[in-house]
């Protein structure tokens, strides 16, 4: 009887949370979400099918989900395997002709199939492609000491609303090319930023190892405005390698995106949670203020 009981209370507690989440379902119909995903959660199964079941669960509702992909540990692997040196200046990969072929390898190949499988796998239509098919990504070079590492000039969306008119989900490799052809490896970042900034997407999701921005005593802070995350880090609050994070949430920002949020891609359905309930899910950053709709 007991267990008939506390199986009775889960269901009403299942059925509670769908209806608290119907406003929710409601506010993101046809929205536009680009979700970054790396980490940790890439390399472990049971955490893959996890996001890939909201991915395809989001697209369900009526969300239009881009996911941008990283790759580092994987091409750190395939750079050892095949005896190719490999360093970074400022957080970023060295990457000469040597390094770039392994990357394009490892992200639009491996990487890419190994995410647009698991989404179909759910249920979903994923579509793999990288910044150099239909010319979404056109860059430049980032740095000279750097190599071919590149960074977005332009972004054409184009292919991308049509994947979304066929009900498919994008999933891209951060790569992309110049005016000549040459390929560029891109920080995933950088280039979920610049897809989203793109698109005017209503979120950018960017999936990390930590819960999000903290404050001098370790406290997440869930709402944050531009001008906050400029003195966080002026005054080093913010530091390593959410600094990249939050340089890529204050230009997406800058670039029309609606909100960012950086929120830890470890935690069980971390994506649903921030779009679809009152709580949310790690830092929120936007220009409104925090008293305007969400």
């Amino acid at each position: 009887m007991k267990a008939q009981t506390a199986m009775n209370t889960d269901w009403f507690a299942t059925a509670a949370t769908l209806s608290q989440a119907l406003p929710y379902l409601q506010r993101y119909t046809g929205a536009i979400v680009v979700i970054k995903f790396g980490g940790n959660a890439m390399g472990d199964a049971e955490a893959m099918a996890s996001f890939a079941r909201d991915v395809v669960l989001m697209r369900q509702v009526g969300v239009n989900p881009v996911v941008v992909h990283g790759g580092g540990p994987m091409i750190n692997q395939m750079l050892s395997r095949l005896g190719v040196d490999s360093s970074f200046v400022r957080g970023k990969r060295v990457t000469d002709a040597a390094t770039m072929e392994v990357v394009e390898m490892v992200l639009s190949g491996a990487v890419n199939k190994r995410i647009v499988q698991a989404i179909n796998d759910q249920g979903g239509r994923a579509v793999g492609l990288s910044g150099k098919d239909a010319r979404l990504i056109t860059c430049a070079p980032d740095a000279p000491e750097l190599g071919f590492v590149g960074r977005p000039e332009t972004v054409d969306p184009a292919v991308l609303q049509h994947l979304f008119a066929g009900g498919l989900i994008p999933v891209i490799a951060p790569l992309g090319a110049d005016a000549s052809g040459q390929s560029y490896n891109i920080n995933g970042d950088t280039a979920a930023g610049a897809i989203a900034a793109a698109l005017r997407a209503d979120r950018l999701l960017l999936l990390t190892d930590v819960a999000g921005v903290k404050d001098e005593s370790g406290t997440v802070l869930t709402q944050l405005h531009p001008d906050q995350l400029r003195d966080l880090t002026a005054r080093g609050v913010i530091a390593g390698g959410m600094i990249p994070k939050t340089e890529t949430a204050l230009a997406a920002i800058e670039g029309g995106v609606r909100a960012v949020v950086i929120l830890d891609g470890r935690a069980p359905n971390a994506c649903l949670l921030e779009l679809f309930t009152d709580h949310g899910a790690g830092s929120l950053i936007r220009a409104t203020p925090p008293h305007a709709a969400s």
